[in-house]
C-alpha cells in the first residue's frame, strides 16, 4: 500500500534529521573549545551531508545521511596572551562554530523532523479510517 511507502519515506527523514541535530549539539557543546598547547588546532564545527537512496524492498527513494566532515572554514583569532594555547603572539584560535548559525539549523532540523512527523501521523489517520470503512 502506498501510504506505507510515505510512511517509510517520512521515517526516513526523521532519522537524518535526529542525527543532524546530534551534530548541531556536538558544535554547540564544543562551540568555545581552543586547543590545549600552543599549535594544537581547536575543535572545527561538523557539517552534515544527506543523499538520496533508493529502498529496493520498498520500491521508493528514501533520505540518509552520506557523510559528516569537517567544515573547513578558517578559525577565528582572538588575542588572550595569558591563555595555555596562545601563540607567541599572544593569539589563540577558536573554533570555527557560530552559535547563532547552529541555532538557525537546529531550528530547521527541528521543523523538518516535525513535518515528517506530520505526515505519519496523516498517513497513519488515512490508514485507520480505511480500516474502519472496511469493517464496516
Amino acid at each position: 500500500m502506498d501510504l506505507y511507502k510515505a510512511m517509510a519515506v517520512s521515517a526516513s527523514g526523521m532519522k537524518v534529521q535526529g542525527t543532524r541535530l546530534k551534530v548541531i549539539a556536538e558544535n554547540l557543546a564544543n562551540a568555545n573549545t581552543t586547543a590545549e598547547t600552543p599549535g594544537d588546532l581547536p575543535y572545527r564545527r561538523k557539517v552534515i551531508t544527506f543523499q538520496n537512496a533508493l529502498d529496493r524492498q520498498m520500491g521508493v527513494e528514501t533520505v540518509r545521511v552520506a557523510k559528516i566532515d569537517v567544515d573547513k572554514k578558517d578559525f577565528e583569532r582572538r588575542y588572550d596572551p595569558s591563555h595555555p594555547s596562545a601563540d607567541a603572539d599572544g593569539y589563540v584560535l577558536m573554533p570555527n562554530v557560530s552559535s547563532i548559525i547552529e541555532a538557525m539549523d537546529m531550528r530547521e532540523a527541528q521543523r523538518s523532523y516535525e513535518a515528517n512527523l506530520s505526515a505519519i501521523d496523516s498517513a497513519r489517520q488515512m490508514l485507520t479510517r480505511t480500516i474502519d470503512i472496511l469493517r464496516t
